[in-house]
């Protein structure tokens, strides 16, 4: 494999793919009740907010895995830390750089909206460091799918609704299931690639726990998450959206294939979570 360039390598370990687990949920939260009167300032900090997290996230991971030997011989995405093309406590400086991003874009729309916003913030920066970081990583004792339905299911879709309505409905926490179930379908499809890694490492994700087929199952568990949610939040159209783009995803979840044959699952996950979202925009635009 050809070496990335200084850039690249960035973006890479960026895994720019898992983006849309932080965008989706916030472009639905922006226009569920009334789309047509978008505040464009205060959407754009939920999604700075949201990037934001998801990227120091991701950077905190490849530094904390990587320092620990997890991602020695995995299978995925290019990791920073292990690769040693980059000094490991840059890495760290890096995710420590996005973190507090969060916390501006946040402590500005706390300002906006309401203080409670920051010890929500806050424990969401937490919860992006102790997912591998910290002596007792929880995304090591199979915690990490609980973790991202609650962050990047509720609270950024509900937290995005409330910031430009000021209120919330029952139908919104039902499309942050919806938003929550898919960012757990993209999860579940780096755990399942990396199942035997994970073991190996002693790392005891749901699917690494469950074996092969019942984290398939646990995945399609997620994708009927995000049909009930999109359902019970009152669009039919959109539950059978979720039906028809998770089709390809989980025929190879539920195939033979192990470790680096499941690479696309990651791909066919993030392709339809990007679809979904953008249909559930557009719905909402035409109908409300």
């Amino acid at each position: 494999m050809e070496t990335p360039g200084s850039i690249r390598r960035w973006v890479l370990a960026a895994r720019t793919r898992t983006l849309r687990a932080a965008a989706v949920p916030v472009a639905i939260g922006a226009v569920f009740v009334r789309p047509r009167s978008v505040n464009w300032a205060t959407t754009a900090l939920c999604l700075v907010v949201a990037l934001a997290l998801q990227i120091g996230t991701n950077y905190a991971n490849d530094y904390s895995d990587g320092i620990r030997g997890t991602d020695d011989d995995r299978v995925g995405p290019f990791r920073l830390t292990a690769s040693k093309l980059v000094p490991a406590l840059a890495v760290k400086r890096m995710a420590f750089a996005f973190f507090a991003l969060a916390a501006v874009a946040g402590l500005t729309l706390s300002v906006n909206v309401s203080l409670w916003y920051l010890p929500i913030g806050a424990t969401a920066i937490l919860a992006g460091w102790f997912y591998t970081g910290g002596p007792k990583p929880y995304g090591y004792s199979g915690l990490g799918e609980l973790f991202v339905m609650i962050y990047f299911g509720f609270v950024a879709t509900l937290g995005t609704t409330y910031a430009q309505h000021h209120q919330l409905s029952t139908r919104a926490w039902w499309w942050g299931l919806c938003a929550g179930s898919m960012a757990c379908a993209l999860l579940e499809a780096n755990n399942l690639r990396d199942i035997d890694g994970d073991r190996a490492s002693g790392k005891k994700t749901l699917a690494a726990r469950l074996g092969r087929r019942g984290g398939a199952v646990l995945y399609a568990l997620c994708v009927l998450g995000a049909m009930l949610g999109a359902q019970q939040g009152g669009e039919t159209l959109i539950a059978a959206v979720v039906l028809v783009m998770y089709v390809p995803a989980l025929q190879l979840a539920f195939s033979e294939k192990t470790g680096r044959e499941l690479l696309p699952l990651l791909k066919h996950s993030a392709r339809a979570q990007w679809v979904v979202g953008l249909a559930t925009v557009a719905v909402f635009f035409l109908t409300r």
